[in-house]
């Protein structure tokens, strides 16, 4: 089991959370301050303890992908921090993760471009990217489910701030262009939906009898 006190649990909770990421970028997000070499060694720790797993994707020399096994999911969503979170089933197959690896990638990249846009005094992500695709309502029945939701805090580092939410829906020109217009469309309508106090929509219904 990977050390509950030391980098092993940080990176395999990384794994958990944005589901797959490659060497250089598992680097950037975990240690920048140190040799690349000492990710290396962590992620091929966390694989012979059958935590993480790995690909090699083409066209791309060494460059290998990492991602959480079945195991590494049970484990990490048992401590308090990932606790009630549910990953997708194919997070850690291994046909799925091949299949999925260029948009999976980028989501990535998008998600480490908000923690590398973080200086102290100005933001500071608070749980980092979570790319869960969370359905969130929006006024008419209907749901938007990116393809992650970053927390956000705006603010210092241990002062008051506000908590944001960034939405990241990474489009690599495979969608057509009716689909993109009606997300678009409906990010549009949420970010203009006020939902009802939860008393006032009682009280309608309640009119309604």
């Amino acid at each position: 089991m990977a050390d509950a006190g030391g980098g092993d649990r940080m990176a395999l909770a990384v794994l958990a959370q944005y589901r797959m990421a490659t060497t250089e970028q598992m680097h950037l997000i975990l240690s920048p301050g140190v040799q690349v070499e000492q990710t290396r060694r962590r992620l091929a720790k966390l694989r012979a303890e059958g935590l993480t797993d790995r690909i090699t994707l083409p066209q791309a020399g060494r460059t290998r992908g990492w991602f959480p096994t079945q195991y590494g999911v049970q484990v990490a969503c048992e401590w308090p921090e990932l606790r009630g979170r549910r990953p997708s089933k194919t997070v850690s197959d291994r046909t799925a993760v091949r299949l999925r690896v260029g948009h999976a990638l980028t989501v990535t990249e998008t998600g480490l471009a908000f923690l590398q846009d973080a200086p102290p005094r100005r933001t500071v992500p608070a749980t980092g990217l979570d790319p869960r695709g969370l359905p969130t309502p929006s006024g008419g029945g209907e749901a938007v489910i990116p393809d992650a939701l970053m927390f956000y805090r705006r603010g210092r580092e241990g002062g008051e701030g506000a908590m944001l939410r960034a939405f990241v829906e990474v489009d690599r020109a495979t969608m057509g262009s009716e689909r993109l217009s009606a997300k678009l469309s409906s990010y549009a309508r949420l970010h203009c939906y006020v939902p009802v106090p939860v008393a006032r929509r009682r009280r309608r219904e309640f009119m309604r009898r």
